[in-house]
């Protein structure tokens, strides 16, 4: 019996798959944020992680620090709001919707980080 070799194409392709489900698991879906209850918090930026799948910071407010889910770092890169623009003691103001079930997570729909506001989603 003769065998074929897989042609690259289909190589690549099975590559490509093989690394989906990481990625997928890696990925939360928004259905556990409550979007009937947007709020908007100001506060001091504590830690910043600047990495896929989505930017994060830690948020200092008065009553208590926050972690702040932000978009994917290529998008916030391409909306002209790059990881430098994100240190740790800069006073940043967001809007977005709280987690159902962790009280100190927020999904932010935008940024304020000095005068320049930056849309996430």
């Amino acid at each position: 019996m003769t065998r074929i070799a897989p042609s690259p194409r289909r190589a690549v392709l099975a590559a490509l798959l093989a690394g989906l489900p990481a990625t997928a698991l890696a990925h939360h879906g928004w259905g556990s944020y409550d979007p009937q209850n947007a709020q908007t918090l100001k506060g001091t930026i504590e830690r910043v992680e600047f990495s896929n799948p989505h930017a994060t910071i830690w948020l200092k407010t008065p009553d208590k620090t926050w972690e702040v889910v932000l978009a994917p770092p290529f998008r916030m890169t391409n909306r002209q709001l790059p990881g430098s623009a994100l240190t740790a003691g800069s006073e940043v103001e967001v809007m977005g919707y709280p987690h159902r079930n962790r009280d100190i997570e927020l999904r932010a729909e935008w940024i304020r980080v000095g005068t320049q506001v930056t849309q996430l989603r």
